[in-house]
């Protein structure tokens, strides 16, 4: 029984600690859907907005976090669209930001 409540402590507090991990590859393929008009989504994409960074260069800003980056998608701003992501779906393309080389 004692086993029982480790086991159930420990995934209490990875469910609750954000431990769950986003998916980077479901934020790529986001990222190619929806930002890849105005960002460099990836390595081979050869066109897109000058004015718009790419998506390497955000991963190389100092103090990039991943978790601060979907909280920002998830905030309508007037450079870019509403896309009206989802917590889960801003988290993905936090993640695959930050899977770019640095």
């Amino acid at each position: 029984m004692k086993d029982l409540t480790h086991c159930l402590a420990l995934a209490m507090t990875l469910a609750t600690s954000g431990a769950l991990a986003a998916d980077a590859g479901n934020g790529g393929r986001l990222a190619e859907r929806w930002c890849a008009d105005c960002h460099v989504v990836t390595p081979s994409q050869r066109g897109a907005n000058a004015d718009a960074p790419a998506f390497a260069t955000i991963a190389k800003m100092a103090g990039f976090d991943a978790q601060r980056l979907a909280f920002f998608l998830l905030d309508p701003h007037p450079k870019m669209p509403n896309m009206a992501l989802t917590r889960n779906e801003a988290s993905d393309i936090a993640a695959y930001i930050a899977t770019l080389p640095k």
